[in-house]
């Protein structure tokens, strides 16, 4: 009985280029899935990791467990991956070895040239019967089957959320959909991007809806994020979306964890797969998904492949070398900043890739990084070298994150989201840094004379219905009210020039009201900064000296103007805003100490809008 080494070799023209194709083909998890391979096991325990990312899984093929060690995807985005498992030697399992390498290489008339090939060894006359069945004829047939209909969706330049795959409602399921889309379009919604939703929770596979991201629908529909954002809120209210938030590791930037509410997270949270603590934060590690109701829809979200290049499309190159090795890489890399890290070591070296860039260079991985930053070429040559006395996994990354996460930040600061969400906060006692935020404070000049000079009842109406006009003014910007404090309101932004924009319009409908309402005059102080999130009486609050110093400013305010902290001003938004004649704002400098901050000068500006 031969036991040796079987190889295939598939090879197929597609018209699509290999940068549009790549994050179809190396999309693993959905390939496997649509060759028809069976679902994958973590044998790992939480908490645990094996050296270099490597994996323990199991399949159950025909019934028949198969257990592997999994050493991490290799590849070069956008031109080859490729992977290699060995099979434990249990009894029934047939293989010994596994490996797999595509290529993708572009053709002369803008097409690609993609090459697929496996090594499989069989472990015994099981194996070699049914290697040249299951992988010979099956898997051929169902990859190549895919290919063509991922290639179907690259040519129309779609995403992967226009592939197509078996549907399963639930008992009602069609009917619930059909009821909240009417429920959404009743509410004011877009009936044209109700209906897109709807499509996709209809049509798409599992793989597409299980992580629902708002701002790629909004990029792919060509609408604006807000509306595609304010649209899912309002699905999971009409139950025909769910969502939970996703913790992401800084590091891998993969999900560490999910977790249904905000009062699940906490602020130190493990990454597995890193094996590192990391600290939460709602401006980047804490992202809001979407996916269909269970009411609606059943989605499956079993894993088929856990570790492939398309879980980490920020990695542009991955590569393990043995120790002392070296290996030379030519790549077509985008302009742009790098980062250079190994799996097993700490600290990094950066690189920059420039129009002017070197052609080739080399990148040393050791304990000691070089302060240096390497510089390159977006066509070049990379020579990385493993400088250690143990194998070490190369990583390759862009710095920069992905501006299509929906962060807890950003969802945070809607009003929409608090207005529908008000339970959604923090466990108390818990403190989470939400990064930088605009704060505003507004205040009612002469509110206690008010009272006195139109009575109580009459006051009291003015004083609820300049709420109304400060809801609307902010929400139409993108903000939200935190709270109200007597006649003040603490409002939160994530750019400065929207909560400027918000609180003129309110000056102005306030101070010009129709008759026979009487003007109110509104004080404000704003001021941009980091926050940390907190919850206070059941509530999503904020706090920290950004805060403390914005409750400070408004009390400056006359009233006639707004009053903005120096780290305001220079904002270029701002700064924009100021240098428009149109906008009929006038600003000047002062110097101020604020109350509880000791003898430090603030740099301030009065701005004074023109009504």
């Amino acid at each position: 009985m031969s036991t040796s080494e079987v190889h295939y070799r598939w090879e197929w023209d597609l018209n699509a280029d290999p940068e549009t194709f790549w994050p179809f083909v190396s999309d693993t998890d959905r390939l496997n899935r649509d060759s028809g391979l069976p679902a994958v096991q973590n044998l790992v325990p939480r908490g645990q990791r094996l050296e270099n990312a490597r994996r323990r899984l199991r399949v159950r093929l025909y019934g028949v467990p198969l257990d592997f060690e999994e050493t991490p995807f290799e590849w070069v985005r956008p031109f080859r991956y490729g992977v290699q498992r060995r099979y434990l030697p249990y009894p029934l399992n047939p293989l010994a070895e596994f490996r797999m390498l595509a290529g993708l290489e572009p053709r002369p008339d803008g097409g690609t040239h993609l090459t697929y090939q496996v090594w499989v060894t069989p472990k015994n006359l099981l194996g070699v019967i049914a290697i040249p069945i299951q992988i010979g004829i099956l898997s051929k047939y169902q990859i190549e089957k895919s290919l063509r209909r991922y290639e179907q969706t690259a040519i129309r330049r779609g995403t992967r959320l226009d592939l197509s795959g078996f549907v399963q409602f639930v008992p009602g399921g069609r009917e619930r959909l059909r009821a909240a889309r009417d429920q959404l379009i009743a509410q004011g919604c877009d009936e044209a991007l109700v209906d897109r939703l709807a499509h996709i929770i209809e049509t798409a596979d599992d793989n597409s809806v299980a992580r629902l991201r708002p701002y790629a629908l909004a990029d792919q529909w060509g609408a604006p994020r807000q509306r595609v954002l304010e649209l899912c809120l309002r699905a999971t209210r009409v139950s025909l979306l769910d969502f939970q938030w996703e913790l992401l590791c800084p590091r891998c930037r993969g999900s560490a964890e999910e977790v249904s509410t905000l009062g699940d997270i906490t602020r130190t949270v493990h990454c597995d797969t890193c094996n590192i603590d990391f600290t939460a934060n709602f401006e980047r590690s804490v992202e809001l998904m979407f996916r269909p109701n269970a009411a609606i829809r059943a989605v499956e979200a079993m894993p088929f492949c856990v570790a492939g290049p398309q879980t980490t499309p920020h990695i542009v190159i991955q590569q393990r070398l043995a120790a002392g090795e070296q290996r030379a890489i030519t790549t077509a890399l985008e302009v742009g900043r790098y980062r250079l890290r190994a799996m097993e070591l700490n600290g990094d070296q950066t690189l920059a890739v420039t129009p002017d860039g070197r052609p080739e260079i080399t990148l040393r991985a050791d304990s000691q990084w070089p302060a240096e930053e390497a510089t390159a070429a977006p066509k070049s040559t990379l020579r990385f070298e493993n400088a250690t006395r143990r194998e070490q996994l190369l990583i390759l990354e862009r710095t920069a994150w992905s501006d299509q996460a929906t962060t807890a930040a950003d969802v945070t600061a809607l009003q929409i989201f608090r207005d529908l969400f008000a339970n959604e906060a923090l466990r108390p006692g818990e403190q989470i840094s939400v990064g930088s935020l605009t704060i505003l404070f507004t205040d009612l000049r002469g509110s206690t004379r008010l009272y006195r000079e139109i009575g109580d009842a009459p006051a009291f109406g003015l004083v609820m219905s300049h709420f109304d006009v400060l809801k609307d003014a902010i929400a139409a910007e993108g903000g939200a009210i935190v709270k109200n404090i007597g006649d003040a309101v603490m409002a939160v932004f994530r750019q400065p020039a929207s909560s400027m924009r918000a609180v003129i319009r309110a000056q102005k409908a306030l101070a010009l009201p129709p008759r026979p309402l009487r003007p109110l005059i509104l004080k404000v102080g704003i001021h941009y900064g980091p926050c940390i999130a907190v919850n206070l009486n059941d509530r999503l609050d904020y706090f920290g000296s950004t805060v403390n110093a914005a409750s400070r400013l408004v009390e400056l305010s006359n009233g006639q103007d707004v009053i903005i902290s120096g780290v305001v001003r220079r904002d270029p938004e701002i700064n924009a805003l100021l240098a428009d004649p149109a906008n009929g704002l006038t600003a000047m400098q002062d110097e101020t100490t604020l109350k509880g901050f000791d003898e430090e000068r603030f740099e301030i500006w009065r701005v004074r809008p023109i009504f």
